[in-house]
C-alpha cells in the first residue's frame, strides 16, 4: 500500500497561511482555577453542623420519627370495615420460575413445575386481619382459636401485645392482604384442604356515641 503522507503533507502546505496554525501569545489576564475540594466541603459543613447543634437536633428527630413508625406503622390503604361478609377460594399454587435443587445439587423441582405449598407446609393457625384501632375487631380477634395469627392492618401493635398478652402482627406496606385480595376488615384466611379459604365478616355495627 503507498504512503498516505505525501499527499497530506502536499495538502497542507498548499493551505492558506491564514488558515494555518499560529501562536498568537497570551491575549487578557488569566486567573488560576480556585476550587475547594468537595470532600472539603462536606467535612466543614458537618464540622458546622455539629457546633450548632443541628446534628444531635436531626438524630433526636430520627430516633423519634422511627419508634413512633415501630410503635404505630402507617395503615394499609383502601382497607375498610367490613359492612357485608363475604367468602372466596384462594389457589396458593405458584409455578417455579427456577430449578429448586437441594443442598448436593440434586433436582427437587424442574423450572415450569406447579407446586402448591400446602402439600408439604400445613397452616398452622388461621391468619386473623384486623383494625387494631377497632374495639370490636379486636375483642373479636381474641374470641377465636389461640393458634390464630393476629395480623393488624391499622393501629398500634406493641402496645396491644402490652395489654392483651398476645403476639400481634403487622400487614406492612398490605402485602398478604393485596395478595389474598383482602378490602374489608375483619377477616379470615385458613386451610381447607389443597385451598386457601378467605372471609371477610361484618360485625355488628359500631354503637353511636351519646
Amino acid at each position: 500500500m503507498r504512503s498516505l503522507f505525501p499527499l497530506g503533507a502536499l495538502l497542507l502546505a498548499a493551505l492558506p497561511a491564514s488558515l494555518q496554525a499560529r501562536d498568537y501569545g497570551q491575549r487578557g489576564a488569566v486567573f488560576p482555577v480556585i476550587e475547594r475540594d468537595l470532600l472539603e466541603q462536606i467535612h466543614a459543613r458537618l464540622a458546622q453542623m455539629e457546633k450548632s447543634g443541628e446534628t444531635a437536633r436531626l438524630n433526636e428527630e430520627l430516633k423519634r420519627r422511627t419508634i413512633a413508625r415501630v410503635n404505630r406503622p402507617d395503615p394499609v390503604v383502601g382497607v375498610i370495615r367490613a359492612s357485608a361478609s363475604r367468602q372466596w377460594a384462594f389457589d396458593p399454587t405458584i409455578t417455579l420460575a427456577a430449578d429448586i435443587r437441594g443442598a448436593k445439587g440434586e433436582l427437587i423441582h424442574a423450572a415450569g413445575t406447579r407446586v402448591n405449598p400446602l402439600d408439604s407446609v400445613k397452616l398452622r393457625g388461621d391468619l386473623l386481619f384486623l383494625d387494631g384501632d377497632d374495639p370490636a375487631q379486636v375483642a373479636w380477634s381474641l374470641r377465636q382459636e389461640v393458634n390464630a395469627k393476629l395480623i393488624l392492618v391499622k393501629g398500634a401493635p406493641l402496645e396491644l401485645m402490652k395489654a392483651r398478652q398476645r403476639r400481634f402482627y403487622f400487614d406492612q406496606g398490605g402485602k398478604l392482604t393485596d395478595k389474598f385480595g383482602i378490602r374489608a376488615t375483619p377477616a379470615r384466611v385458613r386451610q381447607n384442604g389443597r385451598m386457601l379459604e378467605v372471609s371477610e365478616i361484618a360485625l355488628p355495627p359500631r354503637k353511636a356515641q351519646p
